[in-house]
C-alpha cells in the first residue's frame, strides 16, 4: 500500500511496485500506474488495485448424480487485467478514508465472485457424475469444467478479473464413504503384505533348512572323519604294541640264549671243576687208602686243628700212650726212641 503524506491544501502519495493506483478528479482519470508519485489535492479519490498475481483457495461440497456428497479442493489463480474497470466496480479506494476507518475491501469482493462462479461451475460437473466416475476421472473434468466456466464468464470481464490458472487438488467423497471404498483395495493390499509375508517366511523356513542340512552334513563328515582318525589311532597303537611285542620278544630269546649259553657255560665250568675235584678227592681217597689208621688220624686232627680254638695246653695220659703203643706193636712196627722228650707219667707236657 502507498504512503500518503498530508500538507496544507495538498496531499503528496509515494506508490509501491505492487500496487496500480488510480488517481480519480471530477470522475475522470487523472493518472494511473505502479509505483507512481505525485501530489493531489483532497478533493480527489485514490483507489489501488493489486498488480500482483492472486491465489484463492476454495473448498465446497457438491452431489454426484447418485447422490452421493463430494468435497471438491481446488486453487484458482487470477489478476486485475483492467486496473481502471476493477476500480470502478470493486472497493478499492485507500483515499478518502471510509468515515468507519475500515480498509479497501475489493480483494473479498473479487475473490467471493471467483469462489461462487468456480463453485458453480464445479456443482455442475460433478452433478453429472456418479461417485465411482467422479473418484476417478473428477479432478479432471472439474479442472475442465472451471476453466472454460471461469476464462468465458462474462461478469469477471466486466469486472477486470483475469482467470489465469486452475488446480484441482481433490475431489473426496464422505469420510464413511471414503472407508468403505477403501477397505477392499486395503484387504487386498493386506492380502498382498500376507502373501509376501508368507513367501518371506517360505524362503527363511527353506534357508534354516538348508543350513541345517548343511550343518548335519557337516556334522557327519567330522564324525566319519573323527571315526577314521579314532581306527587310524588304533590301528597305530595296535602296530606300535606288536613292533613293541615283537621287539620285547626278541629282547626276551635274546636274554634267554645268552642266559642259556651263560648256564652252559657255568654247567660246564662246574662240571669240570666238580670232575677235577672228583679226581683230587680220588686220588686223595687212594692216599688214604694206603695210609694206615694213625696217619689218617694224624691227618684229621691236623686238618681239625686249624678249626679249633687257640690251645694253651696238652695233657697225654698214660691211657693214650698206652693205646698208641699198642697198635704200633700191633702193626710190627719198631718202638719209637725214646729221645728223652717223653714227659713222665702223670705230669703235664706245656
Amino acid at each position: 500500500m502507498g504512503t500518503i503524506r498530508t500538507y496544507p491544501g495538498l496531499r503528496h502519495y509515494l506508490g509501491t511496485a505492487t500496487d496500480h493506483v488510480v488517481h480519480l478528479s471530477r470522475g475522470e482519470v487523472r493518472r494511473q500506474g505502479v509505483g507512481r508519485s505525485f501530489w493531489f489535492r483532497p478533493n480527489t479519490v485514490l483507489s489501488e488495485v493489486p498488480a500482483t498475481d492472486q491465489e484463492l483457495p476454495v473448498l465446497f461440497h457438491a452431489i454426484t448424480r447418485d447422490q452421493q456428497d463430494v468435497t471438491v479442493q481446488a486453487n484458482i489463480t487470477y489478476r486485475f487485467a483492467d486496473p481502471v474497470l476493477a476500480s470502478r466496480r470493486l472497493d478499492f479506494g485507500i483515499f478518502p478514508v471510509a468515515d468507519d476507518g475500515g480498509q479497501a475491501k475489493g480483494r473479498e469482493q473479487a475473490g467471493v465472485i471467483v469462489g461462487q462462479l468456480a463453485q458453480s461451475a464445479a456443482v455442475d460437473a460433478v452433478t453429472a457424475l456418479e461417485l465411482a466416475e467422479a473418484l476417478e476421472t473428477g479432478v479432471a473434468r472439474v479442472r475442465e469444467a472451471l476453466t472454460a466456466g471461469l476464462r468465458d464468464d462474462t461478469r469477471l470481464s466486466a469486472t477486470g478479473i483475469e482467470v489465469l490458472g486452475v488446480r484441482v487438488l481433490a475431489v473426496r467423497p464422505e469420510a464413511d464413504v471414503e472407508k468403505a471404498l477403501q477397505t477392499p483395495v486395503r484387504e487386498r493390499l493386506q492380502a498382498e503384505a500376507d502373501r509376501a509375508t508368507y513367501e518371506r517366511r517360505a524362503v527363511a523356513v527353506e534357508r534354516e533348512r538348508a543350513i541345517s542340512e548343511n550343518e548335519l552334513a557337516s556334522q557327519i563328515e567330522l564324525a566319519t572323519r573323527r571315526e577314521r582318525l579314532v581306527a587310524q589311532e588304533g590301528a597305530n597303537k595296535q602296530r606300535e604294541a606288536s613292533e613293541a611285542a615283537a621287539a620285547a620278544l626278541i629282547s626276551s630269546r635274546a636274554w634267554a640264549e645268552r642266559r642259556g649259553i651263560e648256564t652252559d657255560a657255568k654247567a660246564a665250568e662246574t662240571r669240570e671243576l666238580g670232575a677235577a675235584e672228583a679226581a683230587k678227592e680220588a686220588e686223595i681217597m687212594q692216599v688214604y687208602a694206603s695210609l694206615g689208621r694213625d696217619v689218617l688220624t694224624a691227618l684229621a686232627l691236623r686238618d681239625a686243628a686249624g678249626a679249633l680254638p687257640a690251645v694253651g695246653s696238652i695233657t697225654i695220659t698214660p691211657d693214650l700212650v698206652s693205646g698208641l703203643l699198642g697198635a704200633l706193636a700191633d702193626r710190627g712196627a719198631a718202638p719209637p726212641e725214646d729221645d728223652g722228650t717223653a714227659p713222665a707219667s702223670g705230669r703235664d707236657a706245656r
